[in-house]
């Protein structure tokens, strides 16, 4: 999702300025087209086919708009450079001076003054404000029940442990471009406030009407109780909260999805300030058998690709019956969707149906490309579990579809995308805290393992440590 999240503006550009024109009308007709069904080797050699990031092909679009704002054709790499290194050097300054540029905003305070987030936060209707209270206490509910305490073992040779420290303090990015995300706020911001972290700061980028941040948008942070509102977007504001300027404080940890442009701002600071990961656009696979309703697996992979044109969503089915279904139902509900040339560009480009020799092939292509979402329309999902072995979340049936995910289930929506679940997971708790190891060994620890921690420094030429254990046993 909008993740993820998920993952990310994934619905706005990378640059932050408005969306190019997208996909004529015409576009639509032709669904059935753009939308292919493809067999095993055909799909991965194109729609499952994972690329590194300096491989993509950069749109038309971003490099008119770099020459624009930059006055060259640079890539996004560079221009994300030039926007972090002023930043660094001009504070305060260089965040309006980029938040005008690029977003078109001119900004006077750039914290969020906390009667103008209740003023703004109880401008939403009822609903909305309930919808955001249910969902955030089902995303404490769950993170509250993972495991994040300490350890510590005593026996006759002493003690060693592990101690659980949250982090001090945590920036969170929450996209706002062309339709704003509170949902990753609340995704990202309750995980932290069950691992107790110290403070709690929130980034995201104006309007261009108010110059303020989006009005569900500060309500989810009155939700979530965060403890400030600052309002940036894009690479400028990943590098305030990196760096520190005279308002927004430097962080130790920054959270949360975004566009290219900040994805690239957190790529290039990592190290100087913690990141949780590096997500892109979102993506989602289904995998069916003929017992699938065609209808909702089409509304499934619509609701993903209305995300963003570099969005992915995939049907992956032994049965040739069902995908002719879902291609024709896609054709059939994508003009009724808002934002029906999105998801028309999104089907052009990297979305597909793929016929498979049986279910096993299925999960065995999943298994490869490695999906932020993986939902098993099939009879038996439970049967299948153990088949899945990378998948950001897993999403049992017809009833557990991945939407639910996005908003309402529990499990923070922001997940790993990009194939890097084979190695990553979902936003959680241990992202906002740091283990210590604990280490308090006596005299009949140090004869135990002494020796054994001599033989082993002499061998790497350490001299200096092999002595510093021989003086402790010859003593």
């Amino acid at each position: 999702m909008p993740n993820g999240c998920g993952s990310n503006d994934k619905r706005a550009p990378p640059n932050g300025s408005s969306p190019p024109e997208i996909a004529p009308k015409a576009r639509i007709v032709a669904m059935n087209e753009t939308f292919p069904i493809l067999e095993s080797e055909s799909a991965r050699a194109s729609i499952l086919r994972r690329q590194p990031w300096d491989e993509f092909e950069l749109p038309e679009e971003i490099l008119d708009s770099n020459e624009r704002i930059f006055g060259s054709r640079i890539g996004p790499d560079e221009a994300v450079r030039r926007i972090l290194a002023d930043v660094r050097t001009g504070g305060d300054e260089a965040v309006r001076r980029w938040t005008q540029k690029l977003d078109g905003v001119n900004l006077d305070e750039l914290r969020v003054d906390h009667q103008t987030v209740l003023r703004e936060s109880a401008d939403i209707a009822p609903e909305v404000y309930d919808a955001l209270v249910l969902a955030a206490e089902r995303i404490e509910n769950f993170h509250r029940r993972q495991p994040n305490q300490s350890w510590i073992q005593n026996d006759d040779e002493g003690t060693v442990g592990q101690l659980v420290r949250p982090i001090e303090r945590v920036g969170i990015y929450v996209p706002g471009g062309t339709a704003p995300l509170p949902s990753t706020l609340l995704m990202t911001a309750i995980p932290a406030r069950v691992a107790n972290v110290g403070e709690l700061v929130v980034v995201t980028p104006p309007q261009r009407d108010t110059g303020l941040p989006d009005k569900v948008t500060l309500a989810a942070a009155t939700v979530a109780r965060v403890d400030a509102v600052y309002v940036a977007g894009g690479a400028q504001a990943i590098g305030a909260m990196a760096f520190g300027t005279e308002t927004i404080p430097a962080v130790d940890k920054i959270c949360g999805p975004g566009s290219l442009f900040t994805t690239l701002a957190k790529r290039q600071l990592f190290g100087l300030v913690g990141i949780d990961g590096l997500p892109g656009p979102t993506e989602t696979v289904i995998v069916a058998d003929e017992t699938a309703n065609p209808q909702l697996a089409a509304a499934d992979l619509l609701a993903q690709a209305e995300h963003d044109v570099l969005a992915s969503a995939v049907l992956l089915t032994p049965s040739r019956k069902l995908a002719h279904e879902v291609q024709s139902a896609v054709h059939a509900q994508l003009g009724h969707l808002e934002r029906s040339q999105i998801a028309a560009a999104t089907f052009a480009r990297s979305a597909g149906i793929v016929v498979t020799d049986s279910l096993d092939e299925a999960f065995a292509l999943a298994n490869e490309y490695a999906p932020e979402h993986l939902c098993l329309l099939v009879e038996d999902p439970w049967r299948w579990i153990d088949k899945v072995q990378n998948a950001g979340g897993i999403f049992l049936g017809e009833r557990s579809f991945e939407v639910l995910g996005d908003y309402t289930a529990g499990p923070s929506h922001v997940m790993p995308t990009g194939g890097t679940a084979r190695f990553a997971s979902p936003i959680n708790v241990t992202d906002f805290v740091k283990l210590i190891s604990l280490i308090g060994l006596n005299e009949k620890a140090l004869a135990a393992i002494g020796p054994a921690a001599e033989t082993l420094a002499r061998t790497e030429g350490l001299g200096g440590h092999a002595a510093a254990v021989s003086r402790r046993l010859n003593s």
